[in-house]
């Protein structure tokens, strides 16, 4: 539930929520007996227009057979009917489909009334090698920006997947010999998952109010690189959430390959030009594309400045033989992103940037993608609030930034667009819980030809928390090219759990006689204070920096140390006494870790007294960024931690178990608390009757003098 807070500290519950989409889709090759045939050309769409889309491009083995997949993606335009495509291309085997649905998804891999598809009248197809195919139409109500699911059963051995292998959205599939599960409305029988989109390029649909779509030529930028998984925060996404807000809407269509170039291409990744004619100009009722690649050709593809205008002005070309509008984006900066960047290529980026911003005639339009995101004091880096660490893919917020630099009236698409945009600021707020809160700001951008009037900006909060105006004329008009702000003090409430919590914002005003709404929503940290634990919980502690804080099921650990094995036992630590069973477990998930070095340690111990390791049976579980899963126990009864046991990669959060059954120890991890991995098993003779069992972190700041960490935990539990 969400406190909505107005400027005039108005109060009421509203709910909040962004919506974002992708989209995109392909055209067939030559029919086939079996396969539906589709035409090659835009007009004869027959009233289709793209919802959604992916560029397949690549193929693996999976190894299985008699499975099904379940496919969820949100689209962007809605309509009365739909109808899916399905590619074949870059197999050597043909592919049998023997029954495919489609439907609204109820949540997870749960779908409402899934419709069965057809294609050409019957239920199952094969799809040639290199071949493509479309469904018949299915009667389905598709809302703007909801999520449909597509569902694919493989009747017999599947030797090759054709696919768009970066999905960033959660793949359903049976077990291998699952059957057909694919009119299932619940989603129990999908116990696998992936994150590749398999088969499926597109989605259609007709009987709604796109006047057509738009579809995103890019690379690994635009396919969404470092946006938030499962979240649809790709910049695509955002503009179709911008184009849903228009009177006449439209579709986006998202044909971004990751380390796809204008100038080359390898097997798996066609280039722009090579890939043009099947993943733009033969998409269904294609209004306009946007073409935002170069930055792979110019960095480290070798390509010249020259030979990146080039190949934009070939893309035109054909673009424009087929009466589509092009709009260009301007190649954004990447100092940082590795040893890619020299000034030479920086100065071929600002060449290419040049053609863009005045093309001579060769492009229609141009999105200024490099102004949105730099850094205006080294206009060769990101921005920092738009950096996602790697220097050249955006976070959320530049994705959004992207989107918001397309002119919506240039795209001559979608009509009669909202042009008065608020947006929250800081990105990505962090709130400590009991501070004196933080400054949040909204900015009201009027980028129409015309006033905005009775503007009301309202603040959307969780429950208990509180914010005060603090700055910022209260706004009523907006007039053409103008801008505002205001902004509030906000303070999480004291009882509020530690992690991400949604900040909305949401106006209402009125332009050319037209009731309009825009909003805006970021990710608020909250983050823990120390505060100390309550009983029956106890602290102890190695080091002499150490802090705890307590949230309900919620811990913190601030510790240093300089080792938590061997010679040193430098941590600290919230344990309860006599919790560890001579024959039970003791389980935690470590929600992350930071702020030290990369050997850094969190997890759970036990021993028959944490206070005093050398009275025996220590043992420790953790996760550290540069040595994965570390199993120490103590095999002499000294107090030392002198056996390792472990590895692999590190991830948060992180479920973490110690079995014990006398002087038996057993080590498990888990990424979601129900699939259980063996680490590895100890015995610990020095292990005698209930233990004290607790959560613990160290430093290990030997090679990082005087760094502490932050350890963050949101369960903790001991069973018998």
């Amino acid at each position: 539930m969400l406190r909505v807070l107005g400027h005039r500290r108005r109060l009421a519950a509203l709910a909040a929520g962004t919506a974002a989409v992708l989209a995109g889709l392909l055209l067939p090759a030559a029919p086939t007996a079996q396969a539906a045939p589709v035409q090659q050309t835009r007009t004869a769409t027959h009233g289709w227009t793209g919802t959604w889309a992916t560029a397949q491009h690549a193929a693996y083995d999976p190894g299985t057979s008699e499975v099904t997949v379940r496919i969820p993606v949100r689209v962007s335009a809605g309509g009365s009917s739909v109808r899916i495509r399905l590619t074949n291309d870059f197999t050597t085997e043909p592919v049998t489909i023997g029954h495919a649905t489609v439907g609204l998804r109820e949540g997870g891999s749960a779908v409402t009334k899934p419709r069965k598809l057809s294609f050409g009248g019957k239920s199952e197809v094969t799809v040639p090698a290199g071949a493509q195919t479309a469904s018949d139409q299915v009667r389905l109500t598709v809302p703007a920006l909801s999520d449909v699911v597509v569902s694919l059963y493989f009747p017999s051995q599947l030797t090759h997947i054709s696919q768009h292998w970066m999905g960033l959205q959660t793949v359903y599939w049976t077990s291998d010999g699952g059957g057909d599960h694919a009119g299932d409305a619940d989603g129990g029988a999908f116990t696998r998952t992936d994150s590749t989109f398999p088969f499926l390029t597109g989605v259609d649909v007709r009987g709604g109010n796109a006047a057509g779509s738009v579809v995103a030529l890019g690379d690994s930028i635009t396919d969404g690189a470092s946006s938030t998984t499962n979240a649809d925060r790709r910049w695509p996404d955002y503009l179709a959430t911008r184009l849903s807000a228009c009177t006449t809407t439209a579709g986006a269509l998202n044909e971004g390959i990751s380390g796809n170039r204008i100038t080359a291409g390898t097997d798996g990744n066609p280039s722009a030009l090579e890939r043009l004619e099947r993943d733009v100009l033969t998409q269904p009722n294609t209004r306009t594309v946007v073409l935002f690649e170069g930055v792979n050709d110019l960095s480290w593809g070798g390509a010249t400045g020259d030979q990146v205008i080039d190949g934009m002005k070939e893309i035109a070309r054909r673009v424009h033989a087929r009466g589509m509008r092009l709009i260009g984006a301007t190649v954004v900066p990447y100092r940082g992103w590795g040893d890619w960047w020299t000034e030479a290529k920086e100065a071929d980026r600002q060449k290419v940037n040049a053609f863009v911003r005045d093309s001579g005639g060769n492009l229609d339009g141009y999105a200024d993608f490099d102004r949105a995101v730099r850094d205006p004091d080294d206009p060769t880096r990101y921005a920092a609030a738009f950096d996602s660490g790697d220097h050249l893919h955006p976070n959320d917020s530049g994705m959004k930034a992207f989107a918001d630099a397309i002119d919506l009236p240039g795209l001559r698409v979608a009509r009669d667009c909202p042009s008065t945009r608020v947006r929250l600021t800081p990105y990505r707020p962090s709130l400590g819980t009991g501070g004196q809160g933080t400054k949040i700001t909204a900015t009201l951008t009027n980028d129409g030809p015309t006033t905005a009037t009775g503007l009301r900006t309202r603040l959307e909060l969780p429950d208990g928390w509180t914010a005060e105006p603090t700055g910022g004329a209260r706004v009523r008009t907006l007039g053409p090219g103008q801008s505002a702000t205001v902004t509030w003090t906000v303070t999480p409430g004291s009882d509020t759990t530690w992690g991400t919590h949604p900040l909305g914002v949401r106006t209402s005003y009125h332009q050319n006689g037209r009731p309009r709404t825009d909003a805006d929503e970021v990710d608020a940290t909250v983050t823990p204070v120390p505060s100390g634990v309550q009983a029956p919980y106890r602290t102890t502690a190695t080091t002499d920096d150490a802090q705890f804080a307590q949230n309900g099921d919620q811990f913190a650990i601030w510790a240093g140390g300089q080792d938590l094995s061997g010679w040193k036992d430098e941590k600290a630590a919230v344990y309860l006494p006599r919790a560890a069973p001579a024959a039970g477990s003791v389980t935690a998930r470590v929600v992350g870790q930071t702020g030290s070095g990369p050997s850094a340690k969190a997890g759970i111990a036990v021993a028959n007294d944490l206070t005093a390791p050398e009275k025996g049976g220590y043992a420790v579980l953790t996760m550290s960024a540069q040595f994965g899963l570390e199993f120490l126990t103590d095999s002499d009864g000294d107090g030392r931690l002198d056996t390792w046991a472990g590895g692999g990669s590190s991830y948060h959060p992180a479920w973490l178990k110690l079995v014990r059954d006398g002087t038996a120890y057993t080590a498990y991890a888990s990424a979601d608390g129900t699939a259980w991995q063996q680490v590895a098993a100890a015995t610990v003779p020095s292990a005698s009757g209930d233990g004290d069992a607790g959560l613990v972190a160290s430093a290990v700041n030997l090679n990082y003098p005087g760094q502490t960490t932050t350890a963050v935990f949101d369960s903790f539990s001991t069973t018998k």
